[in-house]
This record gives C-alpha cells, structure tokens and sequence, in this order.
C-alpha cells in the first residue's frame, strides 16, 4: 500500500494521455500547446498523448510488480520515463516549435 501514489499517478497519465490521442489537447499546458497549427492538433495530440500512456502504463504496471519485487521498479520505469519524455519533446519540437 505504500506505493499507491503510483497507481494513482499512472491511471490518471492514462486518462490524461487517451484523451490527448483523440485530439483533445486542453490538458496540456498552454504556453506549450500555443503554436501548434489547427491542423497539427491531431498529430501533436497522438504524440504528446502517447508519451503520457506509455509513462501512464509503466507507473501502473510498476505497482503491480511491487507484490513481488520491489527492487525492479527501477527497471520498469526509468526505461519507460525516457520513451515517454522522448515523444513528448518530439511532439513539442516538431509541433510547437520548441519547449515553450
């Protein structure tokens, strides 16, 4: 019970990552969303989108594993951070044009 924060964490990376696949884009920050063209909103969406789930389903997959084994987490997550945060600042580079 002492990593639930992980759970927790990861559904709603989960929810907010599905949501941006479908093109809704309001759960990202504005000042990083501001530059995007209408027609990049797709695209941008499904990138940033997918770095989120994949963070989303490391962290849940990570509590499930700690029944077992806590000392994998490392394994599970650091991996999977860097692949999310790597689409994320694809999306935000070819979309947006830069971080900010």
């Amino acid at each position: 019970m002492e990593n639930l924060l992980l759970l927790i964490f990861g559904i709603y990376l989960c929810i907010c990552g599905s949501m941006n696949i479908r093109g809704n884009i309001r759960t990202i920050h504005a000042y990083n969303r501001r530059r995007v063209a209408e027609a990049d909103v797709p695209k941008y969406g499904r990138a940033v989108g997918s770095g989120s789930l994949v963070m989303g389903i490391s962290l849940i997959v990570s509590y499930a594993v700690t029944f077992w084994n806590e000392a994998v987490i490392g394994c599970i997550v650091v991996p999977a951070m860097v692949l999310g945060f790597a689409l994320i600042l694809y999306g935000q580079f070819k979309y947006n044009h830069g971080i900010f």
